[in-house]
C-alpha cells in the first residue's frame, strides 16, 4: 500500500515517481531452422582405430644359456632302460621273434618266465591228446599240466600275462584257480596286446616279476 502524497509534503520529500507500467515479458528467440525429423549437429571426437603390424622377423632372439630349462626329451622315465632279451619283436601266424634273436615257430606258443623263453604247447596237455582250448561254455580251458617250468620255477612271478591267440577269451574258473593257487595273478588279453604288454611291464618292472604266456596269433581251434 503506498502513503498519502501530503505525507511526502510534509516531510519536505519529492514524490515517488509515477508507477511504470508492466514489465516486458523476455523475448524469446524461435529455435534454429532444421529439417522435420532430423537432430541439431553434434561435434564428436574418436580415437582412430588400432591396428595391428605383422612382425618385422621370426628370430627369437639368441638360445638361453639358463641351465634350469626342461629337456622333454628326458622326462621319459623308461627311455633309457633297455628292454628284456625275451622281449617280443614280432608276432607270427605260427610263431614268434624275440628281441635276443630266438625264433620260435612250428606252431608253438612261447612262455617267458625269469628272462628265459620256452615253446608251450598247452594244447597238447588237454586229455584228448591235443583237441581244442575252448569248453562247451566258451571259455578258455586247459589242465593243470600246461603249464610246466611255471610250476617250479623260485621265486614265482608277480604277474602272468597270458594271451589267447587273435581273440581274448574268458579263461574258466578251474585255470584261473590253478593259476592262482601258484601265487599268481593273470591277465587275459589277445596275443598282440598281451605281447606289448609284457615288454612294457618286463622293461619296468623286471622279468622276475612279470611272466607270459602266449598262443600263436594264427591259432585255430580244431573243428569237430
Amino acid at each position: 500500500m503506498r502513503p498519502p502524497p501530503s505525507l511526502y509534503r510534509s516531510l519536505c520529500l519529492p514524490p515517488p515517481p509515477p508507477p511504470t507500467s508492466r514489465l516486458r515479458p523476455p523475448i524469446i528467440l524461435p529455435p534454429p531452422h532444421r529439417l522435420p525429423g532430423t537432430h541439431p549437429s553434434r561435434h564428436l571426437t574418436t580415437s582412430p582405430p588400432w591396428r595391428s603390424h605383422p612382425p618385422q622377423t621370426t628370430s627369437r632372439g639368441p638360445p638361453s644359456t639358463e641351465t634350469t630349462q626342461t629337456d622333454f626329451g628326458t622326462m621319459d622315465v623308461l627311455g633309457n632302460t633297455p628292454p628284456p632279451t625275451t622281449a617280443i619283436d614280432a608276432c607270427l601266424s605260427d610263431g614268434f621273434h624275440l628281441d635276443n634273436g630266438v625264433k620260435i615257430g612250428g606252431g608253438s606258443g612261447c612262455l617267458l618266465v625269469g628272462g628265459e623263453a620256452f615253446g608251450w604247447r598247452p594244447w597238447e596237455a588237454m586229455g584228448d591228446g591235443g583237441g581244442g582250448m575252448v569248453n562247451q561254455k566258451g571259455q578258455w580251458d586247459v589242465g593243470d599240466g600246461a603249464w610246466g617250468v611255471l610250476e617250479v620255477v623260485w621265486p614265482k612271478p608277480d604277474l602272468l600275462i597270458l594271451g589267447l591267440g587273435p581273440h581274448t577269451l574268458p579263461i574258466s574258473p578251474q585255470t584261473r584257480r590253478f593259476i592262482n593257487s601258484l601265487g599268481i595273478r593273470v591277465d587275459v588279453q589277445d596275443t598282440r596286446n598281451a605281447a606289448a604288454q609284457f615288454n612294457l611291464l618286463a622293461t619296468e618292472r623286471g622279468v622276475q616279476e612279470v611272466a607270459a604266456a602266449l598262443v600263436p596269433i594264427g591259432w585255430r581251434e580244431p573243428k569237430g
